[in-house]
Order: structure tokens, then sequence, then C-alpha cells
């Protein structure tokens, strides 16, 4: 069963005029014959929404017996039994009275929805749930019957029912919303201009929004590429951390602010691979953006500032989202912080917010994995402690404190070597132990200034501490290359589990495969090469990225994949270890690029298949349609060479008549066949060229009689790079159904405009209309809607014409005449706009 559609009109407050737009629309709908009763609707005794319920049925209430009185709700049963077409239901929101069949009245509108009715209903915005604390603050009172707003946003239509405060306050006071005794304290309440003007404001964004939803599907149904507005780009940087939820949603908050606003959220890594970042919370975080609408990126960058503002830069981002540092105050003397850096180098190009949260302020401390490879400044740093310390401590020992004693000065020798240790690795650490063994058998162990040791004691605690310096150096080196070998490790996992994850999300087209390769390795470009064979040339099966490689020995990394393929990336040279992640992207693109080449094996076979169909339909439809004016042309022809009846002249010139009516009908079935032959094929070949639009459209009203249509073409209408014998057919074939479908008297009406990049012709007609769920069905070869008869087409004049519009680069589709009947729509590009396509789309087939 089709489920109802739901109309909703909206306001900002009581009195704006709700229930009575609702019952207008009411008597329109029934004025068109539309089945449409009152199944709750609340008067309050206002005479003039009184008086709109004159001429409708109304379905009886229901009473309910509640604490000793009697009430009255909507009787769904009723509604149910009754099936309209259409149930007026006012208050959304509204609280049922214990015993009824639900406990809200939106719960009693879904089940009509279900049931295949349509409803228009009324609410005001204060009844939204989600803005119950924002009018609670604005005006002091609690709305206690509320509605979720998911119920309001799946509604079809939502109309808002404006007016200004003042108009609203002057109804309220001439008596047209409460009683007189009721009026003055209204006004100086719930009625302030104040509290009016923000529930409006409120009323204006919420539809807003929806108005913005609206627009980007039809942006999408409708192929608009070009940007209508500005469009805000907004680039999240991500830690890891657990402030990153915070982040991720106020940077959808700014991007709902814009028209077409983008989130990426990106996590930058370094290029060892090594990571502080909980995995647990970058997958929590991952999910949260792409539920809110986002995309997240996962780029590779030792300078993390200059990464993160080449990613916004390189996706052409407005605006740059960060949290407020976790660094603990006396963090901040180690450098001014990524936020900080950010902000400063962004130009004026980027707007950079940084955003407070709860981890701020609480220290993050030096993550293990910074510190797992050793950086140069780390090695010299490490060899500077491990040779000059002991020098410059030999000074300060032999010098300011000569007497300490020989078991202190190891301790303080040792100290250096550990410090060389942790700073440099194993190797400096050695360093320093000879260095520190030598000057401390030199100046300290008796006889001084002589490599000779007096004193056996001393010798063991010389070799004690060279072998303790050593052991602690590889104790270090050794948990230093573990650290580094379990991050890496992770790292890798990291990056396989998105990848098999990519899979599983669909993320399977070999474009974004090779991006993410890029994006994660930090490349210029990546490419995937195949050949035949081992002597045959390499060719491109697909590329990302500037200047990409065209054969293997072109790149700086070069992954075979089996005998015949190869992923080749340009930009540096990767470190074996890198290798075997980069093997694991290269075995996945090999498998997108043959899971590819089999669905377009299988789009092959089905467009067989579907041909085959149409070779059936075919052949079921010469079989009627073009046999009946064949039967009538031999049978006017077979009368006229009869010698047995002498034929009048009025009844020869009939006969002639029907012989020339019955060719015109088989010429013109032919006509469409052929042209679908060719659209089918792919023979179509448009000669595009400018065109005046009012030169084409009359030439394809031939076909109809002079007093069917209303033509209405201004002559300042912009050019427009057509085929002029294509889409003059186009227009033909569609007034011709129009004016087959109008009723008696009633005239077709062809108009024109410009609108944007394209000239919109618009064919209206007042026939019968075509049901939503029917239009794209209408131009599907062999198909005819309703009860049109056999005999009069085969079905292809709409499927044809939508096929010469797309072959010159124009969209055709129907839309509801306001009042009844069917709006055909055909826009064609104006010629500064002009793209030619590389073939016609064809329509979809029909299906047997």
């Amino acid at each position: 069963m089709t489920r109802g559609k739901l109309r909703i009109y909206l306001g900002a407050a009581p009195g704006v005029g709700k229930t009575y737009a609702m019952l207008s629309e009411a008597h329109r709908r029934v004025e068109r014959g539309t089945d449409c009763v009152v199944a709750f609707v609340e008067h309050h005794h206002r005479p003039r929404t009184e008086v709109m319920l004159h001429g409708l049925e109304q379905v009886p209430r229901k009473e309910i017996g509640y604490r000793g009185g009697t009430f009255t709700e909507m009787d769904v049963d009723a509604v149910l039994a009754r099936r309209p077409q259409v149930a007026l239901v006012d208050e959304l929101a509204h609280t049922n009275i214990p015993g009824s069949r639900h406990a809200r009245r939106w719960q009693d509108v879904e089940e009509l929805l279900a049931a295949g009715i349509d409803v228009v209903s009324t609410v005001n915005i204060q009844h939204l749930e989600s803005l119950g604390d924002v009018v609670e603050s604005i005006t002091g009172i609690r709305q206690q019957e509320t509605v979720p707003d998911e119920v309001v946003r799946r509604a079809d239509q939502i109309e808002l029912v404006d007016m200004s405060p003042e108009a609203l306050r002057r109804r309220m006071a001439h008596g047209n919303i409460y009683t007189p005794d009721k009026v003055d304290a209204a006004l100086s309440n719930y009625f302030r201009p104040g509290n009016l003007t923000a529930l409006r404001e409120l009323a204006l964004l919420w539809v807003a929004d929806r108005v913005d939803a609206y627009l980007n599907r039809y942006r999408s149904e409708h192929r608009v590429s070009a940007i209508w507005g500005s469009r805000e780009r907004i680039v999240v940087g991500l830690t890891g951390g657990p402030e990153g939820r915070t982040l991720i949603r106020r940077a959808a908050r700014l991007a709902e602010k814009g028209a077409g606003g983008e989130v990426l959220a990106v996590y930058i890594s370094r290029s060892d691979g090594l990571t502080a970042a909980s995995p647990k919370e970058l997958a929590v975080q991952r999910t949260l953006v792409e539920d809110l609408g986002g995309t997240f990126h996962h780029v590779v960058g030792d300078d993390i500032p200059a990464a993160l503002l080449d990613f916004a830069r390189g996706v052409n981002a407005t605006q740059i989202v960060l949290g407020v540092s976790r660094r603990s105050s006396w963090q901040y003397v180690l450098g001014p912080g990524v936020g900080a850096t950010v902000a400063r180098e962004s130009g004026p190009d980027l707007d950079v917010h940084l955003i407070t949260h709860a981890e701020a302020g609480k220290g993050r401390g030096l993550p293990v994995a910074r510190r797992a490879r050793l950086g140069r400044s780390r090695v010299v740093s490490g060899w500077l402690v491990g040779v000059l310390g002991p020098v410059l401590l030999t000074w300060l020992l032999t010098g300011a404190a000569p007497d300490v004693g020989l078991a202190n000065d190891m301790l303080l020798f040792l100290t250096l070597t550990v410090a060389a240790a942790l700073l440099g690795g194993l190797f400096p650490a050695l360093a320093s132990a000879v260095v520190g063994s030598v000057l401390l058998n030199w100046y300290f162990t008796p006889p001084v200034h002589t490599l000779t040791i007096a004193d056996p004691v001393n010798i063991v605690a010389i070799a004690i501490f060279v072998s303790v310096a050593a052991s602690v150096a590889s104790v270090v080196g050794l948990a230093s290359r573990r650290t580094h070998q379990a991050a890496r490790l992770r790292a890798e996992s990291e990056i396989l589990s998105f990848l098999a994850g990519n899979v599983l999300r669909g993320e399977t087209t070999l474009e974004a495969l090779l991006d993410r390769v890029r994006e994660t390795f930090g490349m210029e470009s990546a490419a995937l090469l195949e050949r035949t064979g081992e002597t045959a040339p390499w060719t491109c099966a697909g590329s990302v990225g500037p200047r990409p490689a065209g054969m293997p020995e072109e790149a700086d990394v070069d992954v075979p994949v089996g005998d015949h393929m190869a992923l080749s990336l340009r930009g540096r040279v990767l470190p074996a270890a890198d290798r075997r992640v980069l093997a694991a992207f290269a075995a996945q693109a090999a498998v997108v690029l043959d899971r590819q080449r089999l669905r377009r094996e299988a789009d092959r076979a089905k467009q067989l298949t579907e041909g085959n169909r149409i070779r059936t339909a075919l052949l079921a439809a010469v079989s009627h349609d073009l046999r009946t004016p064949l039967a009538g042309i031999k049978a006017a022809v077979s009368s006229l060479r009869s010698d047995d009846v002498e034929w009048s002249e009025q009844d020869r010139a009939e006969l002639l008549e029907a012989i020339e009516e019955g060719a015109d009908r088989l010429d013109h079935l032919v006509g469409n066949l052929l042209d679908m032959s060719r659209l089918q094929t792919g023979t179509v070949t448009p000669i595009i060229r400018e065109t005046d639009l009012d030169e084409v459209v009359p030439m394809a009203l031939g076909g109809v009689p002079e007093d069917s249509v209303d033509l209405d073409i201004p002559e300042t209408l912009p050019m427009v790079h057509v085929d002029r014998g294509l889409l003059e057919r186009a227009v033909a074939n569609v007034v011709e159904n129009a004016v087959k479908h109008s009723p008696p008297g009633q005239k077709v009406l062809v108009s024109a405009s410009a609108l944007a990049d394209r000239v919109e012709l618009r064919v209206v007609d007042r026939g019968p209309g075509v049901p939503d769920e029917a239009k794209d069905h209408i131009f599907e070869p062999f198909q005819r809607h309703g009860d049109s008869p056999r005999g009069v087409g085969v079905g292809l004049g709409l499927a044809v014409a939508r096929g010469f519009t797309e072959a010159v680069g124009g969209t055709l589709h129907a839309e509801d005449t306001p009042g009844g009947g069917l709006t055909m729509v055909l826009a064609v590009p104006t010629a500064s706009q002009r793209t030619r396509p590389d073939r016609p789309v064809l329509p979809a087939p029909a299906t047997p």
C-alpha cells in the first residue's frame, strides 16, 4: 500500500492563520473533485474559521470520559472506515485524552498516513521538540505538548504561514483570536512584540533549512553542476583525542549556516607511522563525521600545521576548526602550538576557529610514539651529550669539586651515559661510556694523569661502570626499536583495516582508492598501469594527481601487481617498510579494477537483454498499431477500386481522406520507430549550432491543429546551442502528446523563459495529469499511461523526445500543472554554457 502524503502548515504563533489556510486548501481540493473530509479541526470560536467549515464533510468525533467529564477526540477508526483521499487534522502536537487510541495526535496521523490517506495538518514552531528550551527562554513558558522534529521534517510539503508581529497584534486587538476578556493579558504576556519577533525568526530559519534540503535534492535530480551561492568548505583538525567529537559537531553547525556547506575532518599522522591517537576514538569520530554528512581524511605529514594548511588549501576550504590546545601552561615553552601556528600562517583566505572543550588545558604529555624513531636533531643531541658532556663534567669536577669521591664521579658520568642513550640511542651511549671511562681513569683514578690503575678495587669499579653504561644503552636502544616496530605495526593495521572497511562501506571506485593512496603516503600522483603482455606498451587504467607516470620506470615508487599490472607513485622515494602496506593497496586496486570491468560487462549484458525486450515489444506493437492504419488504407483503396458500387464525389473524398490519414499515422509511427532505433544503437550525431528558440518551436507545431496551442516565446530569449532538427522533433512529440490528452476546447500553452544558464520550454496541458510514481514511467519506450486506447501510437513519442533532448545536452521531465494537468519542462543550455555529451543517454527500455 502506498503511504499517504503529509502537508503541514507551520506558524510562528497562534492566530497567524494556519487553520484558515488549511481549510481554504480543503475547499480548493473539494472544488477539484478530491474526496476531502475534516477529521479534526478546532475553530476556537473564531467566526471566520468557523465559517470555513461550512461545505466540508466532518467525521464525527469520538467521546471519551475522563475524571467525571466528557471530551471529544479524533475518531481514528471512523476516519479509516470512511477512507477519504485527504483528511484534515488540526493541532499536530496535541496530547490526546487518556483512553484514546494513541497518546499523541501525531501518532494518529502516522496511522492515517500508513493507511494511504493524505493528511493536511497544522503546528506552531514552539511545539517542535528540539526548540523547547529556546522557546522557554524567549517566552518564559514551557510547552508541554511537543512533536518530534523528524515527524515534521518527513512531511512532503511544509508551508510557512507568516505574519508580522504588528499585524498579529492588531488581529489580537480586534478580537479575531481570543475573546475580549483575554486580549489585554495576551498582548502584555505571550504576544509581546519581542516574543513574536523571536518566534517568527525561529520559524523562518527552520523552514530555510528545509528549503536548503529541497534545493540540494533538486540540484541532484536535475544534475545542476554550477554552484548557486557561496559554498563553505570547513576542515576540522583532529588529534585523536576526545575533543574531536565536539569539534565535528561545531563544524557541522557552521556548515549548516551556508548553502551547500561541507565538512572535511582530517587526521594528520607523521611519516614514520607513529601516533599517540586512540584508534578506537578515531573510528568513533570517523563514524560521527560521516553520519553528519562529512568526509574523513588521513594525511601524512611531519609538520602538522603545514600539512593541515596544505590540505585545507588543496580542497579549497574556507574555514578551519581546531580545538584549544590541551597543553598545560608550562608546555608552551616548547613552542606556540598547532592552533596558534595555523592561525598565524593561514593568511587572508582561511578563517581559523579555535573551539573550547572539556579537555582544554589538562595537558597531553609527550607521546611515546614521537620518541620511537629518532630524528637527526635527536641523534646529534645524543652525540653531543655522550662526547662533550663527559669533557665538560670533568672540567667542572676538577675545577669546582675535586674531592667528591670516585663513586660519586662514576655516578655522574653514568648519568650522562643514560642521558645520551635516551636522546641518541645505542651508539652515542656506548661512545659516552668509552669517553667517560677514559676520563675517569686519567683524572680521578690514582695515580692520576696516567692510564694505569694502582688499586684493584678501582679497576673493578671502572669495569662495572663500563658494563652498566653499555647495558643501559643496549636496553634503551632495544626498547626504542621495539616501540617503533609496535607503533609501526599498529599504524599499518589501522591502514589495512581502513582498506578492508572501504569494501564494506561501498567505497570501491578506482579513483577514490588511488586518491587515498596518494593522500596516505603524501605523494604527488598515483596511477594504476597495465599491459596485455610482456612486450606490450603500458596503458593507464586510472590515475589521480598531476603528471601521473606513464610507465613504471618513470615513477618514484613502483609496486608490481601480478605479471601485467603495476601501481606507480610520483612524489618521493618511500622507505622499504612502506611497501608492505603499499602492496596491499596495489592488490586492492587490481581487485577494484576487475570489479569495475565485471560491472561494465554486466551492464552490457543488461543492455542486450533490454534490447531483446524492446524487440519483443516492437513486434507486439507492429502486430496491432502498425497493421491498424494499413488495414484502413487497404479497405479504402479496395472500396475505390470496386466496380460494384458507384461512389459519389463526397464518398470518394472521404475515402481519400481516410487513406491520407492512415498514411500520415503510419508515417508518424514508422518515424518514431526509426528514431528509437537510432537512439538505441547510439547513432544519433547532433549537429550543434547557435539557434533562436522562436525559430524552432513554431516549426514543430505543424502536426497539431492551429487553434489547439497558445504560443508564448519572447524574442528576448538568449540563443541556445542545439541541433535544430532533433530539438524540433522533440518539441513536436511533446506538443502532440499534450494536445492528445487535453480536454476539448482547452488549448495547450507553450511558453519559454531564461533561467540561469539554460532556457526552459514549458508545455502545459489541462488533461487528467499523471501520478508522481508514473512521471518517469511515461518516458519509457512502448509505454502508454492510463487508459489510452490502442491504435493511437506505439508509446514512443515521449521516449524519443527525451532521447533527442538529452542528445543535445538538455533535460526533459514532467511536473504537475497547478489546478490539474501535466507540464512538460524541456530545458536546453544557452550558447555560452554548452557542454556536448559523449553520446545520448538512452531512455530506460520497457520491462515486459
